[in-house]
């Protein structure tokens, strides 16, 4: 991504008007006329601009009526399109949107065109009329409080498309999990019963609370983290997790995470130990079948250590699916790494992934980060010392070279062993 969006200002109405009247052939219509755009940029409608080197090149804004917000346009100019700005800006406006405690967004396209496929994966639903799509955003009242009370939020709508790498895994969980649950009456014409909960396990760091966070981001729903320390903070952990769970039930859709599972439900020992998680976990235990009840929900549980769990607790009764996060493959790394590079032409991304070796998405994201404030730090230093200014900025592949080569990676070949094994024993996909 090499531009950015910022809300909209009165400095931009020039451009933006030239750009809603110059698409509007270009497969960019609305039912909403020019003038009535003008109208909603001058009374400071939501609306939000992206700008490549400050010049506009993509505009979206709305109108807001009570709980409704309709879409009125989003206009790329036509070297942009198909380069991820219409879906970046409907992102930033629907969050403005839903800052407004906007319930419902509307589009409504004059005939079908190719954005209508551009909603339909962005959450949209199609409603009988000539194009008319709806999305129905966070509820507010009682609902609304009840999320804040549980720690829980809806997420930006684009963290599953910022799930860098681990193609093979993403496109796993994209149709094990992701499609059932989001087109769940085409599921079900063919049989197949969405998920209601399913494991990740793997090394540390290796992404398994981005991939539950994206999985929610990618649905809509909201996001529900249980904390296994805040649960024995309580006193009581059994009695504590009954009453969230409790909780959790009034919400109409939900996805619920628990990181670091192993915590609560661990291999209950024989007589049970005074003080120990045996109650814990046979609470837990309990309480998944009754989640499942619920339609729009899906628990999401991540562990580091598959073997520490009760071998009740994965049982496919519960557990749709176990699923195996490791560490990235080359190709993994090339993406991770193309990525924190900006696809710079020279920075040899080959060498970094053949010195990353065993590197989890999060070594990767600290080593970039490394080697981007020595870019920085020289940069401040060349400024000082009146250096040369027109030297490319950011990190060469030296600096993320010498990064790399401070860092530890997280995982080690006897954790690789191991996990290779617990695939065999548990995975269920």
């Amino acid at each position: 991504m090499n531009w950015l969006i910022h809300d909209y200002r009165e400095s931009d109405l020039a451009a933006v008007v030239h750009l809603i009247d110059t698409t509007a052939e270009l497969g960019q219509e609305s039912v909403f006329s020019l003038a009535e755009c003008i109208g909603a940029l001058t009374s400071r409608q939501p609306a939000v601009v992206a700008v490549h080197q400050g010049v506009p090149i993509g505009a979206a804004l709305a109108t807001v009526a009570g709980e409704r917000a309709w879409v009125m346009r989003i206009a790329i100019a036509s070297a942009w399109r198909g380069r991820g700005v219409a879906s970046a800006l409907l992102v930033e406006l629907e969050r403005r949107l839903v800052a407004a405690r906007v319930g419902r967004i509307a589009y409504v396209l004059p005939e079908e065109e190719l954005l209508g496929e551009g909603l339909l994966n962005a959450g949209y639903t199609r409603r009988p009329a000539v194009a008319y799509f709806e999305k129905a955003e966070p509820v507010h009242g009682p609902a609304a409080s009840l999320l804040e009370d549980l720690g829980g939020r809806f997420l930006p709508g684009d963290l599953w498309a910022k799930v860098a790498g681990m193609e093979t895994e993403k496109d796993l969980i994209e149709r094990r999990v992701v499609l059932p649950l989001a087109q769940p009456e085409r599921a079900a014409r063919h049989g197949v019963r969405p998920p209601r909960a399913i494991a990740l396990f793997g090394p540390p760091g290796t992404g398994k609370t981005t991939f539950a966070r994206g999985i929610a981001s990618r649905l809509g729903w909201p996001f529900v983290e249980l904390l296994p320390s805040r649960l024995a903070d309580e006193g009581n952990p059994a009695a504590a997790l009954r009453s969230a769970f409790a909780r959790i039930a009034e919400l109409e859709r939900v996805l619920v995470f628990i990181d670091e599972v192993e915590e609560i439900a661990p291999v209950r020992a024989e007589p049970a130990q005074p003080g120990g998680m045996h109650g814990v976990t046979n609470e837990l235990l309990k309480l998944i079948p009754r989640f499942r009840e619920g339609d729009e929900r899906l628990l999401v549980c991540a562990t580091n250590s598959i073997r520490s769990l009760d071998p009740a607790f994965l049982r496919p009764g519960r557990f749709d699916y176990v699923i195996p996060i490791g560490t990235p493959d080359p190709a993994a790394r090339s993406a991770i790494w193309s990525r924190y590079t900006d696809g710079r032409a020279d920075v040899d991304v080959p060498e970094l992934v053949a010195a990353s070796e065993l590197f989890t998405p999060a070594d990767i994201e600290h080593a970039a980060r490394i080697a981007a404030q020595a870019a920085f730090e020289r940069d401040l230093e060349g400024i000082a010392g009146g250096a040369d200014r027109r030297r490319v900025p950011g990190a060469s592949t030296e600096d993320h070279l010498a990064a790399i080569a401070q860092c530890r990676p997280s995982v080690t070949p006897a954790m690789i062993d191991r996990f290779d094994e617990d695939i065999t024993a548990h995975a269920r996909f």
